[in-house]
């Protein structure tokens, strides 16, 4: 079944609601799907529906985003860290392949880095290591609530509709100073080499915002990770090459030795 936005669960960390559903296999490996900023869980059906259909897909809404509340707390990369560590511990999950775009990517290597042992595979869709400089630093920090609803009012008029506390200029706020933060609490850096789990990365040839060199310079970090480069796709490479990423995802999966999910 597709994510819908109906039939998922809570989860409480601090004082912010996370919202969750559940897709595929119950007793299947499982797979867990973190989506981009200023995005949300619809955001894979797409590509859900190119997955393997004995696998347990988990997807979460970002704090903030989708169903989810905000909270109180700086929204931060080490935040969706330890959210993301959560909701793995309430569903009693281990071994899981992490798949995320963007933001989720960049949290999935912060997940993999702090737990080398921990995950099966991690899969990084246009996920930056580092902060981003330059030109994409420039666009990144363009953005604000008005210039992200012009791009996609759908979107954000979806999230006004299912959010418990909509407030798309707060939200937007906190989002671009997520990207935009170099502290500790932010990107991975040099923390990616510490990354065990099989690593594909995943970039749209298109992508301004990611580099193809910045790409493979992480790449060099983390042993035996593998660089897909997708023709004719851009920075939603995802959506933008469904079927291309899926052939490199199922490919990843399938050289996977997975167990149950469960202890």
């Amino acid at each position: 079944m597709p994510f819908d936005h109906q039939r998922g669960h809570y989860l409480e960390v601090d004082d912010a609601r996370l919202y969750f559903e559940e897709s595929g296999n119950p007793a299947g490996p499982p797979l867990l799907l973190m989506h981009g900023g200023l995005g949300c869980l619809l955001d894979f059906n797409a590509l859900r529906e190119q997955l393997p259909a004995d696998w347990r897909l988990i997807a979460m809404d970002w704090r903030g985003h989708g169903r989810s509340t905000l909270g109180s707390a700086p929204l931060t990369y080490l935040r969706h860290q330890r959210d993301a560590e959560a909701l793995l511990a309430r569903l009693g999950l281990r071994r899981a392949v992490l798949l995320g775009f963007s933001d989720g990517g960049i949290a999935a290597l912060r997940l993999a880095a702090a737990r080398p042992d921990a995950f099966a595979a991690v899969i990084a869709l246009g996920a930056h290591w580092r902060a981003p400089e330059g030109a994409a630093r420039d666009a990144l920090a363009g953005v604000n609530a008005a210039v992200w609803e012009s791009r996609r009012p759908a979107a954000v008029a979806h999230y006004r509709a299912v959010n418990p506390q909509p407030d798309f200029e707060r939200l937007a706020q906190a989002v671009v100073r997520l990207w935009l933060d170099r502290s500790e609490d932010g990107y991975p850096g040099e923390r990616v080499r510490a990354i065990g789990a099989p690593t594909l990365l995943i970039r749209g040839d298109g992508d301004f915002l990611l580099p193809l060199d910045e790409l493979a310079q992480l790449q060099t970090r983390i042993a035996g990770a593998q660089l897909c480069n997708v023709p004719y796709a851009r920075h939603d490479v995802h959506n933008e090459a469904t079927e291309f990423v899926a052939l490199a995802v199922n490919a990843c999966l399938r050289r996977l030795d997975t167990g149950p999910g469960q202890p």
